[in-house]
């Protein structure tokens, strides 16, 4: 194990030692990070955070429920954080996204009040009518805000259905009323809930972590994890070459001749790999955290993800070695799957939009599951709350890990 320490240790130094790959390490993404704030503008403003966010409303309902979302979206409680504007055309407001001039387009179909509370003269709420959400490709998170405000106005008003529903069931089962009375109540508990949206602070945008406080979610928290994911992908492939390299040269058969085994030698290097890795990921996020004031979240989930991370891409670095013959092929071959693994993945944008199986696909990247932790953790969840990207992550360098050794072992890595 000491021996498996120090040949790591030993790696570490060396790449450290080496401007070029600093450069490509830590600098670049570092610098891109930096290029895409300012592009977001957020360096652009002295707030900081997400704040007014222009959306356009469309109300074809003229129900109570379809009023009380647009009084929702120009409510006080929402001034500082949405800028929202009413029109009658569902078509100029989908232009408006198309222009860039709004994030998302809120349309509101007809039927949307009678879908969840009964007509006069009804039992039962008509055919379900969904909101319409039309965002802006180019503004992920604000859409996203947008949404999850839908989302929790959403999910009062199937709770209050749900509660409705339950109420009168048990009062017509104990007999309280008659059958007549039901349909009278039910519309008069559906408008009592409309009005209760409409006057009551019904969306909260806060994170609840132990000390209750707000969160506000800096979009630099999803950019800045994304490239550095994206570079982790350089580090662990340059790792690989370097391995080829040393191999070509001699100096893996040469650590033979002391008395330290193959096994030894070549978990000391691919432990070299792992560790600078996980002091890239460690850097940059110190980095961001001084220059850019970003919330990483919890430190030791911050580090769990970090080594679960580490880990998935090290997979990836070492099923690649596994395969190439040259240090050349690894180098083009770790450059392609860097750029590939960054779109697929999201490091560039949110993949919200992606269709679906494009979402599926993404998984086999550590890039995906990484973001998704890091996002989940920049919002202020805990480490309970990421314990299914670590276990992606985990499982990935585990099933990577185990192909390349059976065809490092089928080719005598160490001993060639």
């Amino acid at each position: 194990m000491r021996k498996l320490l120090l040949i790591g240790l030993k790696d570490l130094k060396l790449v450290f030692r080496d401007k070029a790959a600093l450069i490509f390490m830590l600098l670049a993404p570092f610098l891109l990070t930096l290029g895409l704030g300012f592009v977001t503008g957020q360096f652009g403003s002295s707030g900081g955070g997400i704040a007014n966010i222009p959306v356009v409303l469309v109300d074809q309902d003229g129900g109570q429920l379809g009023t009380a979302l647009v009084e929702l979206f120009q409510s006080e409680d929402l001034s500082d954080l949405v800028t929202a504007t009413v029109l009658d055309d569902p078509d100029a407001a989908r232009q408006q996204v198309n222009d860039d001039l709004v994030a998302a387009a809120v349309i509101i179909p007809d039927g949307f009040t009678e879908s969840i509370i009964p007509a006069e003269g009804q039992m039962e709420p008509g055919e379900t009518v969904q909101l319409v959400i039309y965002g802006n490709p180019t503004r992920p998170t604000s859409v996203g805000v947008v949404k999850t405000i839908l989302e929790e106005f959403v999910a009062r008003l199937e709770v209050g259905r749900v509660g409705g529903t339950v109420a009168i069931t048990q009062l017509l089962t104990s007999g309280l009323v008659p059958p007549e009375q039901a349909q009278a109540i039910a519309v008069e508990m559906g408008q009592h809930q409309a009005e209760s949206l409409a006057e009551s602070n019904a969306i909260t945008l806060t994170t609840n972590v132990a000390s209750e406080a707000a969160t506000d979610f800096n979009p630099l928290a999803y950019i800045a994890p994304g490239m550095a994911l994206m570079f982790l992908m350089y580090t662990v492939s340059n790792g690989g070459r370097t391995l080829l390299v040393e191999r070509n040269q001699g100096t893996l058969p040469r650590l033979l001749v002391s008395p330290t085994n193959s096994a030894q030698v070549l978990g000391g290097k691919i432990f070299g790999i792992y560790l600078t890795g996980v002091v890239q990921m460690l850097i940059l996020i110190i980095a961001s955290t001084l220059f850019f004031q970003l919330q990483w979240g919890d430190p030791l989930a911050v580090l769990a993800l970090v080594l679960a991370a580490v880990f998935g891409a090290c997979g990836w670095g070492m099923l690649i070695t596994s395969l190439a013959k040259r240090p050349s092929q690894i180098a083009a071959i770790g450059s392609a799957i860097m750029l590939t693994f960054g779109i697929l993945g999201g490091s560039f944008f949110s993949l919200s939009f992606a269709p679906g199986w494009i979402k599926w696909v993404s998984r086999i990247t550590p890039n995906a599951w990484g973001l998704d932790g890091f996002n989940i953790l920049a919002l202020g969840g805990g480490l309970n709350l990421i314990l299914e990207p670590i276990a992606g992550l985990l499982v990935m360098g585990v099933v990577l890990f185990a192909v390349s050794l059976v065809l490092f072992n089928r080719r005598g890595m160490a001993l060639k």
